[in-house]
């Protein structure tokens, strides 16, 4: 690959989070029973009339204003025709010549470099039907039919699979975190096209693109990308791109990690679009622009938050808000009153390090105030960390529990008292009188011995303070 560059660009489809679709009344609820959540206007049936759905244009400004984008508030619908068994109407209705989202920018960083991808434009559509391919017939399912769609359409700005995920995550995680989708990539909520191309180094010029169709999860979308790229970078050196690289859209092929043509790519002018005559144009009024500004925190500004006011370490800030989930759980931890620098610890090491693949944050049992609550015991000095890991692997066990009903079941709350661990100090110096001489002659090594019979002797004491007064003792 080194004589060659490669040019990426992604089109990314996000399903809005609205309660109903976007030009009928009908339910975008998943898992339903197929062709139950359709109406004649999601159906296409003759004489049924669109509605524009307000929350719609509401998710589309809070987008724009992630990415700090032109909104325009004036935009229009259109109608792009195209024939599949999952769009009854035989065409689809989408933006075409003013979207409602204009240029907008997306950080990402990569090997330690941040990089500014550009975003084109990201325009209001709705989702296709569903076709289900079992054994010699295929079924149609048009629950998801009219769903919002929201396309975000990137520039042609990436040079490797590794910035087109880091472009995608950062991506998803902000469509989550301002909360216009729950971009499950498993239920097709986000889901891209990647546009592939290559050129040789120093060369300006934009050759033949090719565009993977329909992938929805990072790696697949990694996968599909370096083999497509490598396919085309094989046929320039065989002198055979002309023939074998031809505009075209591609599906990969999961179970042999390779892309194969599905059909020709067409251009605009194919779709014959106009706009839609059912439809008036888009007027966004001040109300409405000022309602869709309002966005929750942003990942990159809840990570600075992290950072600048819980004294977080970068590292740790960057693990917190990769995920919403995530970040959600210990906000809730420090609202509670744990700290947040033991927070950290006790959630993304202690709790995930002890979660089994199929368990998650919303699935273990143990809710954040539980977690929070351990956590303080540890700060009040109630319980050791020793003794907290036997509790969170019994809290993990039972998903869940009383976490000082345990402490008080299992016998682990600590000794505070310095009166009691100053007289099992006395009783264990007594009784190795011996080893105290040994320890005063420079056997150093013996200190340890002592706070093991400390411990022992008052069968939970406060480790800290045990060493603190043992040294003022044998001092």
């Amino acid at each position: 690959m080194s004589g060659f560059e490669t040019i990426i660009g992604l089109e990314v489809h996000v399903q809005l989070n609205t309660q109903t679709k976007i030009f009928c009344s009908c339910p975008t609820s998943f898992g339903e029973s197929p062709n139950t959540n359709v109406c004649p206007t999601c159906l296409g049936l003759p004489g049924a009339l669109p509605v524009l759905n307000r929350e719609v244009l509401k998710k589309a400004i809070q987008f724009g204003t992630a990415i700090n984008a032109t909104i325009n508030q004036n935009s229009i619908f259109a109608r792009k025709n195209y024939f599949y068994p999952d769009l009854p109407k035989a065409y689809q209705i989408s933006q075409f010549e003013i979207p409602i989202v204009g240029k907008g920018t997306l950080d990402i960083e990569v090997g330690g470099q941040t990089k500014t991808i550009g975003i084109t434009r990201a325009h209001m559509e709705e989702d296709a039907g569903k076709n289900i391919h079992e054994d010699d017939y295929s079924k149609v399912d048009l629950n998801r039919a009219c769903t919002p769609l929201l396309e975000i359409v990137s520039e042609p700005d990436m040079r490797s699979s590794d910035e087109a995920i880091a472009y995608l995550k950062k991506l998803h995680s902000i469509v989550r975190f301002i909360g216009i989708s729950d971009a499950n990539m498993q239920e097709g909520s986000f889901r891209c096209d990647a546009n592939v191309s290559i050129r040789p180094k120093g060369d300006s010029a934009l050759y033949t693109r090719v565009e993977i169709k329909n992938l929805n999860s990072f790696r697949f979308i990694q996968k599909a990308i370096e083999y497509e790229v490598e396919r085309q970078i094989q046929a320039w050196e065989d002198n055979k791109y002309a023939q074998e690289v031809v505009q075209e859209t591609r599906l990969f092929d999961t179970q042999r990690g390779i892309t194969r043509s599905m059909r020709g790519k067409e251009e605009a002018a194919d779709y014959r679009y106009f706009p839609d005559p059912d439809l008036l144009p888009v007027v966004i009024d001040s109300a409405l622009l000022e309602e869709g500004r309002q966005i929750a925190e942003l990942p990159d500004e809840k990570r600075q938050r992290y950072i600048e006011e819980l004294g977080i370490k970068a590292s740790d800030a960057v693990v917190l808000t990769s995920d919403l989930e995530m970040a959600t759980y210990f906000e809730a931890m420090i609202a509670g009153g744990a700290s947040p620098k033991l927070s950290v610890t006790w959630l993304s090491v202690e709790l995930l390090g002890r979660l089994k693949a199929e368990a998650s944050l919303q699935n273990c049992g143990i809710s954040p105030q539980t977690l929070s609550t351990l956590v303080q015991r540890i700060q009040e000095d109630k319980i050791s960390g020793k003794g907290a890991k036997e509790i969170l692997d019994i809290l993990i066990e039972q998903k869940g529990g009383d976490v000082d009903l345990l402490i008080a079941s299992l016998g682990l709350m600590q000794v505070n008292d310095d009166g009691a661990i100053l007289q099992a100090i006395e009783e264990v110096l007594e009784a190795n009188a011996d080893k105290v001489s040994e320890y005063k002659n420079g056997k150093d090594k013996l200190f340890g011995f002592f706070v093991g019979q400390v411990m022992k002797n008052t069968k939970g004491a406060n480790p800290a303070r045990v060493n603190e007064l043992l040294k003022e003792k044998l001092g």
